[in-house]
């Protein structure tokens, strides 16, 4: 397995902590309102992720967390007259729908920053020991300039940050540095916890590395994965505070997905062109979904216009006309067999394996199609081959967490089916026609 390190901005060779063994963690999202198409990008990318290194033999842990405390979440909840609690429920329910429609695996472990409270705030403690973190006035802050290392995922100069901000006016004069941020900050407006400082809440920045550092030994995972927006400021404090607590970098590989346009625009609230994934997913269905995220690497931008989405639509028909087809022939004839071609498997696992290359698993997927489809043209057809190309198509599809419904014909389906070919091959054409109507409101044709 090679992967695109954004710490070292190469592909390396994939070297677990331990052997047999991969530890992920994946930023989750602030659970204030419905997931956008943008927030479901990185749900199935490090999800094909997953199941790569679980079709090579791997033990996973994969962690992705809900940001259930935040302004955002304070705001919204005013809007709708509920409880943050109500709120927060509401929207994780939301999401986990919408994994669910994608068909996407369930993470290991899941946190809520609200029950991870204590951890989070004896994380803080430590820092304020050490001297990375100091109070002011009930909020405590990071000392960034301790960190000699700062910048290492972004490239970003501490110099340049504090010779940005002195050029601004609303900077916070409560901080020691205008590049130092916030790991809890006192509130009395919304949820609030106490803390050795004062009533209030963390800072977004300590959550996901608390909850790492929670789960994980040492703190220490193999991939650390997110949106390319959370490059900067989000991971780049994350590793500063694990600098500072572990003096390592949190993950040995990080990887970023880029951001997804529409119609060469980007996406905002202030254009109107916000797709929510909900909304999508029904409209599209999961296999259409996934396979307009999948068709373009995960490390350029996705630009969603409708030649696109067209064109994914004719090679997802493709896929499920051929698959409908050949399950139907194999009934018919009692030779559908378990047997499938090992090595085209690989072949696509390969792909994926090369800094998850899903653009060229796709079109291998496509490829196999075309041997089912050359199979079944064919006048003499080779029962026992077909079935071996239709469950190699089926694993594939499988392996990349893709949707097939295998409809399986009772006795009375084949024999209607039979009946239906008989009567056209007699050109008995408008019994024909009637069996056909009967067999495609069944959805067997």
């Amino acid at each position: 397995m090679k992967l695109f390190n954004s710490l070292t901005n190469k592909k390396e060779e994939f070297v677990p902590i331990k052997e047999g063994e991969v530890s992920i963690y994946v930023c989750g999202p602030t659970v204030y309102n419905y997931v956008h198409i943008g927030n479901t990008r990185p749900m199935i990318v490090f999800d094909i992720l997953r199941r790569t290194f679980e079709y090579l033999g791997y033990k996973v842990t994969f962690v992705s967390n809900f940001t259930d405390v935040d302004d955002k979440i304070i705001k919204a909840a005013k809007e709708e007259g509920i409880s943050e609690k109500e709120l927060t429920d509401k929207y994780i329910k939301a999401y986990e729908d919408v994994r669910r429609g994608l068909n996407l695996l369930f993470p290991t472990y899941a946190p809520r920053v609200t029950e991870t409270m204590q951890p989070i705030i004896q994380f803080i403690e430590q820092l304020v020991k050490d001297g990375y973190a100091y109070e002011v006035d009930g909020d405590v802050y990071f000392r960034v300039t301790k960190i000699k290392e700062y910048g290492m995922l972004s490239g970003i100069k501490i110099e340049d940050l504090i010779a940005g901000a002195s050029e601004r006016v609303e900077d916070n004069d409560k901080k020691e540095s205008s590049t130092d941020f916030a790991l809890w900050k006192k509130t009395d407006e919304g949820i609030q916890f106490d803390s050795p400082w004062s009533k209030g809440r963390p800072g977004w920045h300590t959550e996901c590395v608390v909850m790492i550092n929670d789960i994980f030994e040492n703190g220490y995972i193999d991939i650390h994965g997110g949106g390319q927006d959370l490059k900067f400021p989000h991971h780049e404090n994350e590793i500063a505070q694990s600098i500072a607590c572990h003096h390592h970098p949190i993950a040995h590989i990080w990887m970023h997905n880029q951001m997804i346009n529409i119609n060469n625009q980007k996406m905002s609230k202030s254009l109107g062109n916000v797709l929510w994934a909900k909304d999508l997913l029904e409209q599209l269905g999961c296999n259409v979904y996934k396979w307009l995220m999948l068709s373009t690497h995960y490390r350029n931008p996705l630009n969603f216009t409708d030649d696109v989405l067209n064109n994914v639509k004719k090679e997802v028909e493709k896929v499920e006309n051929i698959l409908k087809q050949s399950s139907l022939y194999l009934q018919v004839h009692h030779c559908l067999e378990n047997e499938y071609c090992q090595e085209t498997v690989d072949e696509m696992v390969k792909a994926l394996s090369d800094d998850l290359n899903t653009s060229l698993a796709l079109t291998q997927i496509l490829g196999q199609v075309k041997v089912l489809n050359q199979l079944m043209r064919v006048k003499d057809k080779d029962n026992t081959m077909i079935s071996k190309e239709y469950q190699t198509l089926v694993k594939m599809l499988d392996t990349m967490g893709f949707l097939h419904e295998t409809k399986v014909l009772s006795e009375a389906d084949i024999a209607l089916y039979q009946n239906w070919q008989k009567e056209k091959s007699e050109k008995n054409f408008e019994q024909a026609d009637l069996l056909r109507k009967e067999l495609q409101d069944k959805g067997i044709i």
